[in-house]
């Protein structure tokens, strides 16, 4: 019997939705990537006692909420913010991931977090852990960083590309084909290999339909949303729009 590669995720949710029932109070998972939220919707869709929040609209990184009574919104995600002189010394998302790995902080205990116009470093996270890194993510490189709680919820700005390309059908082969310039044939192989998700889930099907509004993700491409039809060709081809995150 094939075990999901997510079972034991699944499992860990199970065991606070059991607590948030016998404890009767809210509880909270820690953050999960879009995979990963994927996985946990199958069997925890979003309803009145289940919520997905990162802290922000359009968070990325998202927490399972198990709310144990109708009025019981009650979550402790925290937003921290610090400010940095980058005149000398330029940071970025890879530099601030590097520090708080070197805290040996687990990637599933922070939500997300971007530095804004090259001047303010904003950071999702608990409670718990938001306390923890005022005291200890004091350098991020060879910057020094102080870290304070806000009550506002900034929201991160994805820069995306939008495009037209001409595919032959909306089946997931074609459209990966098309992005990763590649033949039919290859991106068959490449679905097959685990390497292309729709909607954060890995691709079974080469022959599976896209609809409108999807994430592709493809493995050294980038990740795509498919927005659909715009008109076809002579020779009834699809002209598709896309967006690129960049």
């Amino acid at each position: 019997m094939t075990t999901s590669p997510h079972a034991d995720l699944i499992a860990r949710l199970q065991d606070l939705k059991r607590q948030s029932i016998a404890r009767g109070r809210t509880t909270a998972s820690f953050f999960l990537d879009e995979e990963e939220q994927a996985a946990a919707r199958t069997v925890f869709p979003e309803s009145a006692d289940v919520v997905y929040d990162g802290g922000y609209p359009g968070a990325r990184k998202k927490r399972v909420i198990f709310r144990n009574a109708e009025n019981d919104f009650s979550v402790d995600t925290v937003c921290l913010q610090a400010m940095v002189d980058q005149r000398f010394r330029a940071i970025g998302h890879r530099d601030i991931l590097g520090a708080l790995m070197s805290l040996q902080i687990d990637r599933h205990s922070f939500g997300d977090f971007w530095v804004e116009e090259g001047r303010c470093i904003f950071l999702y996270t608990s409670a718990a852990m938001g306390r923890f890194l005022k005291d200890q993510l004091t350098r991020i490189g060879s910057l020094s960083v102080q870290f304070s709680e806000t009550d506002e919820r900034p929201v991160q700005v994805f820069h995306t590309r939008r495009f037209e390309e001409v595919i032959a059908s909306e089946r997931a082969d074609a459209i990966v084909a098309c992005l990763a310039h590649l033949s039919r044939a290859e991106a068959q192989r490449m679905i097959r290999s685990g390497l292309v998700r729709k909607d954060h889930i890995a691709l079974e099907k080469a022959d599976e339909l896209c609809n409108n509004g999807c994430t592709i993700s493809i493995r050294g491409c980038g990740r795509f949303t498919y927005l659909g039809v715009l008109h076809k060709t002579r020779k009834d081809r699809i002209v598709a729009e896309f967006l690129q995150d960049l």
